[in-house]
């Protein structure tokens, strides 16, 4: 089992959703590791909870992890949350990412839930699968 490569996948993860231009063109810079103090964004995004089981085999140390990345609006309605979810859908889902450590063996969407919360806030959570493996021999 390792854990050692979650750092590099989240890295590389944030990088590909800053990077696109899809994504960028509805949301500009609001891609967030961290929610900034004080008055958020009408519409951002957020990486989220993350979960990593063992995956390792005779051939080495890996993991699958399941991460969230949320799409969080103050619009009325889903439309601009959703397109935000679909263009984050199509940077990651089957990515090949380069990370710092270790190999990106694939990255696939999992499952979404579309929620209102309270007001007028809406919030789209996504849920996205990797399987890693570690390149430094443990």
């Amino acid at each position: 089992m390792t854990y050692a490569v979650a750092s590099a996948l989240q890295a590389a993860v944030y990088q590909a959703l800053q990077g696109d231009a899809v994504l960028t063109a509805l949301v500009g810079s609001n891609v967030f590791d961290e929610l900034p103090k004080g008055d958020l964004p009408s519409l951002f995004v957020s990486l989220g909870p993350e979960t990593a089981v063992d995956a390792s085999d005779a051939d080495g140390d890996g993991a699958w992890h399941r991460f969230t990345v949320s799409v969080v609006t103050e619009s009325a309605g889903f439309q601009s949350a959703k397109d935000a979810a679909g263009a984050i859908s199509d940077a990651l889902h089957g990515a090949n990412l380069t990370l710092s450590r270790g190999r990106l063996v694939g990255l696939w969407f999992q499952k979404a839930v579309a929620r209102r919360q309270s007001g007028k806030r809406r919030q789209i959570d996504m849920v996205f699968r990797a399987r890693v493996e570690d390149a430094v021999a443990g």
